[in-house]
């Protein structure tokens, strides 16, 4: 018995990326050799599943703890958060835009007449600002990130004003307690990796990856250009700094798990794990990293963008490029009320549509090719998302402590 326990202890103490590598190994293999063993999927379904469970509670405790016990001076470095957050969206989709032009797709659509799309931009603010006001109860059981954001911080500020040391103590204590829960979860995911990973190929094999080549490479193109060099960019000009190094780390820790959950709701608790191993401050990235979660979505604005644009495209429409820079603010704006489960960008394809006139059944089509791709799209899209809500967190914090640092030396 104690051996086992001590195997046991050697596994947990071991480099967790290292041991996510090789379930995604034993996956592919599994899933190539032994497509029938599909028992070994249920590892992947717990682990999304225990993930998108733990998930809403931690957001809430965190941010209900943070803003009771948050120091004055925090403002600045949310609003700066969100500004970079939406910037780097609006880049994606034009991004997406210059990628679509440059190497137009046709998709082999049905002729349907044009109709009235079931999502608009309207649907999307009113979704937003119903969410927000949600009973925080039912916000928590059904994932609403709005509404557990809105009232977490409505309670945080009610707590802080009210409450005496004792009872804040037992909030910051329940917070740990959750945090502690969920490392013990994190310790199961080269587990469910393996199972997820085994899901794709033997459901797909390896051709899932070839499928619709020229669309998958254009959002992936695009959805790498945005990672590798544009988010960087907006990094260094505030930093001033090589921003390689803190993007490496979030692709590896937070990025390649978001790759695999397919669910950048289910990658929070991960993302504040790596927050808190970059020695970020507690108060701000509980709130930032869902907040991320929910707005910066760069993976969903290029794929929205790109699949309006081929729909477009096999239709034989000319978009100008006024109507072009429109849509790249459209595809910001609802990206940030896409999803965060797999898939729901997609969702959002419609919409996009309607703004050219494009009717809700041809769009429809092209959301379908998307749930086709999305092994791929879906999985590169929430790694570009979720790895970018530590880099800009990251970013912006490191920025206000050198800023706080500066200003220290003057005084001093």
């Amino acid at each position: 018995m104690k051996s086992i326990f001590h195997l046991l202890h050697k596994w947990s103490e071991s480099s967790l990326v290292l041991r996510i590598v090789i379930g995604l190994v034993v996956g592919t293999i599994l899933g190539l050799m032994a497509p029938s063993w599909t028992a070994i999927s249920i590892l992947g379904k717990i682990f999304v599943s225990l993930l998108k469970a733990i998930a809403p509670v931690l957001v809430a405790v965190l941010v209900l703890s943070s803003i009771s016990h948050a120091r004055d001076g925090l403002g600045p470095r949310f609003r700066l958060v969100v500004f970079y957050y939406l910037l780097s969206t609006f880049m994606a989709a034009l991004l997406a835009v210059t990628g679509s032009f440059l190497f137009p797709v046709r998709l082999e659509l049905e002729e349907v007449a044009s109709s009235e799309a079931l999502v608009t931009l309207h649907d999307v603010f009113d979704n937003l600002l119903t969410n927000m006001v949600s009973n925080p109860l039912h916000s928590i059981t059904t994932a609403n990130y709005i509404g557990i954001l809105f009232w977490s911080v409505i309670f945080g500020l009610a707590l802080k004003r009210v409450a005496n040391s004792a009872t804040l103590n037992m909030v910051h204590d329940f917070a740990e307690m959750v945090s502690q829960a969920v490392k013990w979860v994190i310790q199961f995911a080269p587990f469910g990796i393996m199972g997820l990973v085994f899901t794709t190929v033997s459901e797909g094999g390896l051709e899932v990856f070839t499928s619709y080549g020229q669309l998958l490479l254009v959002l992936v193109s695009c959805m790498l250009v945005n990672t590798l060099l544009s988010n960087p960019l907006i990094s260094y000009l505030i930093l001033r700094k090589n921003p390689y190094p803190l993007l490496f780390t979030c692709l590896k820790y937070s990025g390649l798990q978001a790759f695999f959950t397919r669910s950048s709701a289910a990658n929070i608790p991960i993302n504040m794990a790596l927050c808190k191993r970059l020695g970020l401050d507690e108060d701000f990235y509980s709130v930032s990293i869902p907040l991320g979660a929910t707005i910066n979505m760069n993976g969903a604005a290029v794929t929205i963008t790109v699949l309006t644009l081929a729909v477009a495209h096999t239709m034989g429409m000319e978009v100008s490029f006024l109507p072009a820079l429109l849509l790249c603010a459209i595809a910001t704006l609802g990206a940030c009320g896409a999803s965060g489960v797999a898939g729901g960008s997609l969702l959002l394809v419609p919409m996009a549509c309607s703004f050219l006139g494009i009717g809700n059944d041809t769009a429809m089509q092209a959301v379908a090719i998307g749930f086709i791709i999305g092994v791929v799209q879906d999985s590169v899209e929430t790694a570009l998302n979720s790895s970018g809500d530590v880099f800009f967190t990251a970013t912006v914090d490191y920025y206000e402590k050198a800023k706080g640092r500066k200003k220290a030396d003057m005084q001093g």
